[in-house]
């Protein structure tokens, strides 16, 4: 009896797993587009199902709701941030002062909210209602990062979640119109400076 596995078999799932893939960029593609164009409010996943040229029920079982397709759209936005900060040049990657890397951080991710401020707000929404945002994985590994470069202060813990709450979307888009990006950059530098002071 021959051992030689069957093509169709050994390649089905592989074809699949391909499939599933480039029908995951397609629906974030869509998705990233459509709501750069009418704001993620006015995005149904119907139109982005279209856009993607997939059916509907591909959209749900794959991401769930609106909120978890944000979810999904953000951690593609982060990937180069994260990589930035673990791997990257300082002063944002090693190799810098804390207190360098710490502003630095502060900065870019600042950056990166305001660039997808309605996509992160339509996560946060979601997450608040389920009490899940400070338990999401993306928020723990921005927490976790802070503690890192807040060792030796007198709270790092929780000088990390007192930073990241005025990174929220919620928060930048409730102070932005107020006091303007650069006052709030000016602030966010000097919480971090206060927040670096040991006991």
């Amino acid at each position: 009896m021959s051992t030689v596995p069957d093509p169709q078999v050994a390649t089905g799932p592989l074809r699949e797993r391909a499939d599933a893939a480039r029908n995951r960029a397609a629906i974030l593609e869509a998705a990233a587009g459509l709501f750069a164009e009418h704001g993620a409010d006015g995005v149904s996943m119907d139109q982005v199902a279209m856009a993607a040229g997939v059916g509907k029920g591909t959209v749900f079982r794959r991401f769930g709701d609106r909120a978890g397709l944000a979810a999904a759209l953000l951690a593609e936005r982060e990937r180069d941030l994260r990589e930035a900060v673990t791997h990257g040049p300082p002063p944002l990657g090693p190799g810098a002062p804390a207190g360098d890397r710490l502003t630095a951080f502060l900065d870019a991710y600042l950056d990166h909210v305001m660039r997808h401020l309605d996509v992160a707000r339509l996560r946060e929404t979601a997450a608040a209602g389920t009490g899940t945002r400070r338990g999401a994985e993306p928020y723990r590994f921005w927490h976790g990062h802070l503690v890192t470069l807040l060792d030796g202060a007198a709270d790092p813990e929780a000088a990390a979640h007192a930073l990241l709450a005025n990174l929220s979307a919620a928060q930048v888009t409730a102070v932005l119109a107020e006091v303007g990006e650069d006052r709030m950059r000016s602030c966010l530098t000097r919480l971090a400076r206060a927040a670096l002071r040991p006991l």
